[in-house]
């Protein structure tokens, strides 16, 4: 065994393998010392090797003999400390955060949290793995503009009857031809998978016979969960390739806010048993921050953190092509002691980093802390999610007043967040329905959450969802209810298409998934969530395909330049906004409470894009622009008489004439 002087150069955290065996190294700031415990195939413990501390919270060791497939665990000794947010407990086994596979799932036991009782029989051993050939990816294709798709992983694919049985609800079914094709049939520039690394259940959930469904509950940060991912990143890289081939790229959604281990009466896993006083953030009285509403936050201003988090970045990108990252509760990530700066370390280290530097990075842009809500803040190259189009959308439809202007501004970009500093294009990422909170199926059927089954009284989700229900909460037959709604439906999808900048779409939203009203399905890991593709609304997916197909060949819809008034430009980023005469919309227009109906019109004279938004419970015929050409309607839905139904989002598209002498 050698020790840490014998490398000569830092060794880098984990689990290295050579030709003669593994090098252990592991940052556990304060701990007094570091024992790596060796298990055999039957989680029987067979050896243990202690670790040399180097003087600065590294410990390392090399283990002659042991070759990849090796399962092995960590203990941790220092001091107990809770005043200081030391809580080192060496009866508990600890998952090596840099660990790239683990051998199962976790799962909650109390016991987890209980101090001196050994964990070695509860937790999940990390395999050594040899790492597959680094890949050096291109620059992703995907451009803001596109339409990225969220899906559960899980959810998405494990009641999809053309799937094999044994690859649903897994990574290995995003490869399948189905999905391909229905990613494609929807004209998918990205699709965006929920977690994907190994999570654990809230403490709450067993009792209740619950469990995490979404991920957002995270132990490691490199290794994937193996209910999805049983050959580990192997599994990714196959679903990613397949993907790429078919022109779709890949964003993982990340979770670097916080970790499973929760408050103090958490399970301890990993990060708290190897240093909890540097991994999780502190107050001055030594109590955990929870800027994340999940009883801890990580320190993402101090460098053992930092490194962990570049280091899964970089493991994702090189090891199975992926082409960029949404950041859940981004303003952990740029928050220090002194509040949040999109100059933070962390945040400059992403983007300069010569393996991340070209990938796509979405930041949620809040989270609970002070100062939490940074929308418009992070500047480029982030792109942002627009909490203000999901609002303003939903409110114009809900029918609430004076709601003509705002929705103006979120159809030509949301200048008013993103044009700061003389910006002149978008960053936005549009979307109307997401995992948290209503499906939009769900937004036009129920008026208030109905979350009882999520065991907490119907406490938790959000209360103000802007929905509305169509005169009947939840389930009806009267098929003037349901008509209703699925024309509402489509006009909430066509004005998210309609929409400047990157969009995103939740998926299921496209053939009429619904939740039963649970606005917080995070714990349903059951029919609730699960998409169910024998159900499918085929007219709604088919109005979804429609406009996915017109928005992606339009030389208008997928630009990010903010629209600009016609009386000031002369190219495809012009806009004018007539009323249903065809004349431009004065101020007192604009202002008016009441008004239901208006007209985008898109580009230069003869190449323009008409879009006619009208949520009046009356159809109207809408008098387009003069033109030497003529209009072809674009978009399905309108009237045999070119009127525009109640209710609906229609557009059309202008055709110069053409010279024939």
């Amino acid at each position: 065994m050698r020790n840490h002087a014998d490398f000569g150069v830092p060794p880098k955290p984990g689990a290295e393998l050579t030709a003669d065996g593994v090098r252990f190294t592991v940052q556990a700031p304060s701990a007094t010392s570091v024992t790596v415990c060796l298990f055999d195939r039957s989680d029987k413990e067979t050896v243990r090797h202690e670790l040399v501390g180097g003087g600065d919270g590294t410990f390392t060791c090399f283990v002659p003999g042991i070759r990849a497939g090796a399962r092995y665990g960590l203990r941790a000794d220092g001091p107990w400390q809770p005043g200081q947010g030391h809580r080192f407990d060496p009866a508990k086994l600890i998952v090596d955060p840099y660990a790239v596979r683990i051998d199962r799932p976790f799962s909650y036991d109390p016991r987890l949290g209980s101090r001196g009782e050994d964990t070695a029989a509860l937790v999940p051993k990390a395999i050594v793995e040899k790492p597959l050939p680094a890949l050096n990816p291109d620059p992703p294709d995907f451009k803001p503009g596109g339409l990225i798709y969220e899906l559960p992983v899980r959810a998405f694919t494990l009641l999809h009857p053309d799937i094999p049985e044994a690859d649903r609800g897994t990574l290995r079914a995003l490869a399948h031809p189905a999905i391909i094709a229905h990613l494609r049939a929807l004209h998918v520039s990205a699709v965006e998978l929920m977690p994907i690394v190994a999570w654990i259940d809230e403490r709450h959930l067993p009792p209740l016979g619950l469990s995490n469904a979404w991920g957002y509950n995270p132990v490691t940060m490199l290794a994937l969960d193996p209910r999805l991912a049983s050959d580990g990143i192997a599994d990714l890289r196959h679903a990613c390739a397949a993907l790429h081939a078919a022109g779709i790229g890949v964003i993982v959604d990340v979770v670097f806010n916080h970790t499973g281990e929760s408050d103090i009466h958490g399970p301890t896993l990993s990060l708290r048993g190897l240093g909890n006083a540097a991994y999780y953030r502190h107050d001055a009285d030594g109590a955990l921050i929870n800027d994340t509403g999940c009883g801890n936050t990580l320190a993402c201003d101090r460098p053992e953190v930092q490194e962990l988090v570049l280091t899964a970045m970089r493991h994702f990108v090189t090891q199975a092509g992926i082409d960029g990252f949404r950041f859940d509760l981004a303003p952990i990530l740029g928050r220090d002691p002194t509040g949040f700066s999109s100059d933070a370390r962390l945040l400059q280290l992403i983007v300069d980093d010569p393996v991340l530097h070209d990938r796509l990075l979405i930041a949620e842009p809040w989270d609970i802390g002070p100062d939490g809500y940074q929308l418009g803040n992070f500047g480029p190259p982030w792109l942002e999610w627009n909490d203000h189009a999901r609002d303003d959308i939903r409110r114009f439809w809900r029918g609430d007043a004076a709601m003509t202007g705002a929705l103006a501004t979120r159809l030509s970009g949301s200048s008013d967040i993103f044009g700061r500093n003389g910006a002149g294009r978008t960053r936005s990422v549009n979307f109307v329905a997401a995992h948290d909170g209503f499906p939009l199926g769900d937004l036009v059927s129920f008026k208030e959450k109905h979350n009882e089954a999520n065991g907490e009284d119907n406490r938790d989700g959000h209360n103000a969802n802007h929905s509305w229900n169509n005169g009947v909460e939840g389930h009806s037959d009267d098929p003037a209810i349901l008509a209703a709604r699925e024309a509402d439906a489509r006009a909430l999808i066509a004005t998210l298409f309609a929409t400047r900048g990157a969009i995103l779409l939740t998926a299921g939203d496209e053939f009429g998934h619904s939740q039963g009203g649970n606005n917080n399905a995070y714990a349903q890991d059951n029919a609730i969530t699960w998409r169910n593709w024998k159900g499918l609304n085929h007219e709604r997916l088919e109005f979804t395909r429609a406009w996915a197909a017109f928005r992606q060949g339009s030389p208008h819809l997928t630009r990010t330049s903010f629209l600009k008034d016609s009386s000031a430009s002369n190219n495809a980023d012009q806009v004018a906004w007539p009323t249903l005469d065809g004349e431009a919309m004065t101020a007192t227009e604009w202002e008016d409470p009441d008004r239901n109906a208006f007209m985008m019109v898109l580009g230069h004279e003869g190449r323009r894009t008409a879009i006619v938004f009208n949520r009046d419970h009356r159809q109207f015929r809408f008098q387009l622009p003069d033109t030497t050409g003529h209009w072809t309607q674009a978009t399905p839905g309108a009237l045999a008489d070119g009127a525009v139904p109640p209710r609906s989002v229609i557009c059309w598209q202008e055709n110069a004439a053409i010279d024939r002498e």
